[in-house]
């Protein structure tokens, strides 16, 4: 008898049971969707606090173990402010240091090569074989490096145009060591950052 179940099972007579499953709890595991972690990013719902923003440490690789919040996290921004002074006079909190260079570069590789290129090169990136028009932003180009650093920050914050925000996913000193590791970029392209730390 335990042969005949089995048999039964194998030769696909567990549809009519996920169909049942399906109907009471709405689901079953024989359809499940895959998740493109790039696909269509949505933002946190509006008043929620995401972990980016609401523990912040009082200082890049400090580990929050209940010391007070520093009192510098900017304001709410959205992608009107990104060309107001608040935005644009942002200064970055994190020193371009070996160990931010370090981080930003691997957190760069990790949210931002997908569609700017390993070199900040958007004609070079993965992205493009899938989607020939889809070019990203020249990250290292000249146009990129007159940006002052707040408004690069901003722009991965809370997203422009085609990009979507990335504010919910990386934390607010790791875009501050990705804006380190991409004035890198600029300066190999031979692009001066004359946007760097512009106050």
């Amino acid at each position: 008898m335990a042969c005949v179940g089995v048999l039964l099972m194998a030769s696909g007579a567990c549809t009519p049971l996920d169909d049942v499953t399906a109907a009471i709890f709405g689901r079953h595991m024989r359809d499940s969707r895959s998740f493109d972690p790039y696909e269509n990013t949505i933002a946190p719902p509006e008043n929620s606090v995401p972990f980016a923003a609401g523990n912040i440490t009082a200082g890049p690789g400090i580990l929050n173990t209940g010391q007070p919040e520093l009192g510098f996290m900017p304001a709410p921004i959205t992608q009107a402010d990104l060309l107001s002074p608040v935005v644009q006079n942002l200064p970055n909190p994190v020193p371009s240091d070996p160990a931010s260079l370090e981080r930003g570069e691997v957190l760069f590789d990790r949210y931002c090569a997908i569609c700017h290129g390993l070199a900040g090169v958007g004609a070079e990136a993965n992205m493009t074989q899938w989607i020939p028009l889809l070019v990203g932003f020249n990250l290292s180009g000249p146009g990129v490096a007159g940006f002052s650093d707040g408004h690069i920050y901003g722009i991965m914050r809370v997203g422009r145009g085609l990009m979507p925000p990335y504010g919910h996913q990386i934390s607010h000193f790791d875009r501050w060591n990705i804006v380190n590791y991409i004035r890198v970029l600029q300066d190999q392209a031979g692009n001066t950052p004359a946007g760097a730390g512009a106050q």
